[in-house]
């Protein structure tokens, strides 16, 4: 294969996890201007660093861990300017369809409002896991723990979902 046919490749996969990705970085960055730019971040991150990826391994878990480390690094250097965002979630529905059901979306809220109270460490394990689908084991990589601690960590997420939502006492 040759270097243009592989690059092109790359770029189509790199385009098929967009959506995967934003919902990824709305789970860490719980604010939609910041999601978005945390994973036009990623995505350029990606590009240029193209030539570290090993082909033939998980494109998705290697994109995902330049976002959560491009997170990191933006929380950090949020906490060092001492700057607190605080976004309105205004016209967080502009352009969604009108004939959604809206009792699903309020559930979806009530989930995502839920999600948003967990600590940093389960609502990564539970985005990843729960709604990205990645096996526990890759997760674990993408975090950077051992799969006993994601396990951890997802167990207590998962409780403290089920606590937020009203399902368990």
């Amino acid at each position: 294969m040759n270097a243009s046919t592989s690059q092109d490749r790359f770029c189509e996969e790199l385009t098929a996890l967009l959506p995967r990705l934003r919902r990824f970085a709305r789970g860490l960055a719980r604010d939609a201007a910041d999601a978005d730019d945390l994973c036009q971040q990623t995505v350029e991150r990606a590009l240029k660093s193209r030539q570290s990826w090993q082909d033939g391994t998980r494109l998705d878990a290697w994109v995902y861990r330049i976002m959560r480390n491009q997170w990191i690094d933006e929380v950090r250097a949020r906490t060092r300017r001492s700057q607190t965002f605080t976004h309105e979630e205004e016209g967080a529905n502009v352009g969604t369809p009108g004939d959604r059901d809206a009792e699903n979306m309020v559930e979806l809220g009530n989930v995502g409002r839920a999600l948003a109270r967990l600590p940093d460490d389960q609502r990564e394990a539970v985005v990843l896991v729960l709604v990205e689908g990645f096996a526990y084991k890759e997760a674990a990589e993408i975090i950077g723990v051992p799969q006993g601690t994601l396990t951890s960590r997802l167990g207590r997420g998962r409780e403290a979902l089920l606590r937020e939502l009203g399902e368990i006492a």
